[in-house]
């Protein structure tokens, strides 16, 4: 069996081969259809378990999914090496005068985490980090040991991502910046600075909601803790603000919008143009249709109806 990887390891596609009908001399039959989807990793998970539920009722079709950043999805896209691309952030003004046409299919958030080994962490976890905090760290770059919360002195090493990305875009806005504007080592994709946080005590950075979490235990997952947002400034992370303990308890957050937005935010898929009638039509509407029974199951957060609404009425 050939095995075709995307991008550095990200997917594994498992092409049709001779190996099967060996015996035989006979070759399977050919996909009837063939979409091409790559970008955001926020998305990835999601997509993947959309095409597996898609392809039970369309054996025809054949799905092939990449990450890669949102920055790739959107140059795929538009330059059609993808029928879809993967979009985890706003669409700009430069990208629709290209004439990049999008629909949001679910929501979910960026959410700041460190290591579960730092010293401070219970003091972390009580207070809270305000939205000044987080920029003076990510942004302005000045503060470089994590006893400002007035614990132990350890050095404070951060972790941003490397690639054209919504989730560090996402991030960056709601610190009133740009991505390009994050101090910090640089690294490849959602599980490289989960990783890279995760080895690290001193470590700080960000993640998309579902490479925070497991998703069968509901918690975080090894080695990773949430630092939570003291969205009111006093100090202390109330009871209002202490939502970060299960996956669950999130979600409801970023539903009810006690969690801000940003970092919360819609996700979108792209293409270069309204897509024509035809198999990449035909997948989108389905996913803003039946795909939405699945979102829940996934991890990410399902829009309200009227403004799936209004994203179906763009495919007509």
């Amino acid at each position: 069996m050939k095995i075709k990887m995307y991008g550095r390891g990200i997917s594994v596609l498992l092409a049709a081969t001779f190996l099967l009908g060996a015996g035989c001399g006979k070759r399977p039959a050919a996909p009837e259809a063939r979409i091409t989807v790559s970008g955001a990793w926020a998305l990835y998970p999601m997509m993947v378990k959309w095409a597996d539920e898609y392809r039970k009722s369309h054996p025809g079709v054949q799905i092939d999914i990449s990450a890669g950043g949102a920055g790739k999805g959107m140059t795929d896209a538009l330059s059609g090496a993808s029928d879809i691309g993967m979009v985890s952030r706003d669409i700009n003004p430069s990208e629709e005068a290209k004439g990049v046409w999008w629909v949001a299919v679910v929501k979910d958030a960026v959410i700041p985490v460190m290591n579960a080994s730092n010293p401070n962490a219970g003091i972390i976890a009580k207070r809270g980090l305000t939205k000044e905090e987080f920029a003076a760290i990510f942004v302005k770059g000045n503060v470089r040991d994590w006893s400002f919360v007035g614990g132990t002195s350890v050095p404070l090493h951060i972790y941003t991502r490397s690639d054209a990305c919504g989730a560090a875009e996402t991030w960056a806005k709601y610190l009133g910046a740009r991505q390009e504007d994050l101090k910090g080592t640089a690294v490849f994709g959602d599980p490289g600075v989960a990783e890279a946080v995760r080895k690290d005590a001193s470590g700080i950075g960000f993640n998309n909601l579902n490479f925070v979490y497991d998703l069968k235990s509901g918690q975080p997952l090894p080695g990773i803790r949430v630092v939570p947002i003291d969205l009111n400034g006093n100090g202390v992370v109330d009871t209002g603000e202490d939502f970060y303990g299960t996956h669950k308890a999130v979600m409801q957050a970023i539903a009810t919008g006690r969690y801000p937005s940003p970092p919360a935010r819609d996700l979108n898929l792209v293409h270069h143009g309204k897509p024509p009638a035809g198999p990449v039509t035909d997948y989108i509407k389905w996913v803003l249709t039946d795909g939405q029974a699945f979102v829940a199951e996934a991890g990410y957060i399902a829009l309200p109806a009227e403004i799936l609404n209004n994203e179906k009425a763009k495919l007509k």
